[in-house]
């Protein structure tokens, strides 16, 4: 066997052994499954993890903006009158949220932590003076009151002489600032000495800045990936007691700052929310982008929020059967001291109609009003996300009060919040060279088939180059013996001479 021929030989089995066993690589997914299997012992809530520091102090800064419905015909609303509302804001602040008292439990598979959070006012980020903005809003901690002694006769009475000694109203027009962080009512003010555990003080953020929900329990994510995050028990407890059924008192998913690597499109994500006082539910919505960052993008569907005719699984959510409210609604006065608090999405998204229809001033578009979180779904990192809600006042005539007796049943629009975040870009750039080498590893094989497929016309050409050398050899030689008559008669012997065969016919 010639040189050039082991040469040909020894292409081909090097191009088959590429094929075969980068296609075998490809068909069984060995190293996709063996960098997934490293993701999953890299994203856990342990120490020395890939994400533990960065979930103990998130480096991206979130930001809360709020917005507030101001009333711009108070003496019409107030006897009979359709509400007009106008939206004031945005007024943003910086949020600071990171986990203390960080401590493992159950043998290390879990590990609880304290959230408080801070907020710094940023002038740059807003369009106005918190300070010195007024807004005419619905008198929550009157409203407040008022429902909570409906039902008693002297109690409502003495209420009512209160209000109007002191002057209070249905509506309130106080400071940006006052409404968020807090004022001394004149109402609660007189209330407090009789009942010391109503506080002198109202505001919708009051005594939330630098202060914490209470302790959460969270999955470590080492023994089931699917966990990695996930609330286990939040303030002791594995479950709720506020609402009417054992579903809508589960506590499923995370917090809403992790989840688990290696998402599906098909998979719901749920998320607790204190604020809400129960879990939601997320679904897959579309593909998107941020900062070159691949991400599917995760969407509350109506279904969320949807009354108990259309979702009948909502029915839990009701506080009594005469207060199940429509599409778009949640009542949470179980967590909110009885107080008529309605949540929503800004402008009603999501919902009824017939709620936006109410007050004149409201425009519900999906743009503005919607609640997202884009994941990246290779690592489960939130890489982008807005969460908004709005904060609602449920008024209508109550017995007793005559400065009631012209209000219609109105869910009322009171304040929006929109908490944003979007991945910083030192973190960003990090997750990029993580998914080129999770990209690299997945694709290994795709190179042995590439080199292979390149060396495969490089073999063939080879074996055609031979075979056309062969046969042309063999056309233009051969080897027959001839009689050379002349040299015959003068040596008298013949010889074998290398002559061209013609063809006689």
């Amino acid at each position: 066997m010639t040189r050039r021929s082991c040469a040909i030989y020894g292409v081909g089995i090097v191009c088959a052994s590429l094929l075969i066993i980068g296609i075998g690589l490809v068909v069984t997914q060995v190293f996709q499954t063996l960098i997934h299997n490293r993701l999953k012992k890299e994203i856990t809530l342990t120490e020395g993890s890939r994400v533990f520091e960065t979930w103990k102090n998130p480096p991206p800064p979130v930001f809360m903006q709020y917005f507030f419905f101001n009333v711009t015909n108070p003496d019409e609303f107030l006897v009979g009158a359709k509400p007009i509302v106008s939206q004031v804001g945005l007024y943003t602040y910086r949020e600071y949220r990171p986990k203390e008292n960080v401590t493992f439990v159950d043998n290390g598979t879990r590990v609880s932590a304290y959230q408080p959070k801070t907020f710094v006012f940023l002038p740059e980020r807003s369009v106005g003076d918190p300070d010195y903005d007024m807004i005419t809003t619905i008198n929550i901690p009157a409203v407040a009151v008022m429902n909570k002694v409906k039902d008693s006769f002297w109690k409502s009475s003495m209420v009512s002489i209160w209000m109007n000694s002191l002057h209070v109203g249905m509506l309130m027009t106080r400071s940006v600032n006052e409404l968020l962080w807090g004022f001394k009512d004149p109402l609660l003010s007189r209330i407090h000495p009789m009942n010391p555990e109503i506080d002198e003080y109202f505001g919708l953020m009051y005594k939330k800045n630098g202060s914490n929900d209470g302790e959460f329990v969270y999955h470590t994510g080492e023994e089931d990936f699917m966990n990695y995050g996930r609330v286990a028990t939040f303030r002791g407890e594995s479950e709720l007691s506020l609402w009417t059924s054992e579903q809508s008192n589960m506590i499923n998913g995370t917090d809403g700052s992790a989840f688990h690597p290696l998402l599906s499109k098909t998979e719901r994500l749920y998320i607790f929310s204190p604020d809400l006082c129960r879990s939601i539910f997320m679904e897959f919505e579309k593909d998107v982008k941020v900062k070159g960052l691949p991400a599917y993008r995760f969407t509350p569907p109506r279904d969320v929020l949807a009354s108990k005719e259309e979702n009948p699984a909502n029915e839990g959510f009701c506080v009594s059967p005469k207060e199940c409210l429509g599409t778009g609604l949640l009542k949470v006065s179980v967590c909110r001291k009885g107080a008529p608090v309605v949540m929503s999405f800004p402008h009603f998204y999501l919902g009824d109609e017939k709620y936006s229809n109410t007050i004149e001033g409201l425009d519900p578009v999906r743009e503005h009003h919607q609640t997202y979180l884009d994941l990246n779904p290779t690592t489960g990192v939130p890489i982008r996300a807005s969460k908004r809600a709005q904060i609602n006042i449920l008024i209508n005539r109550i017995s007793g009060f005559p400065k009631t007796k012209f209000l219609n049943e109105t869910i009322f629009p009171v304040m929006f919040i929109n908490e944003t975040v979007v991945i910083d870009d030192v973190s960003a750039a990090k997750l990029h060279k993580l998914l080129l080498t999770v990209m690299l590893v997945s694709n290994s094989p795709l190179v042995l088939v590439g080199l292979g497929a390149i060396l495969l016309p490089v073999f063939i050409g080879l074996i055609v180059c031979e075979y056309k050398q062969k046969k042309s050899t063999k056309e233009d030689t051969s080897y027959s013996p001839v009689s050379n008559k002349e040299g015959d008669e003068k040596n008298g012997s013949s010889y074998v001479a290398l002559t061209p065969v013609i063809d006689k016919s």
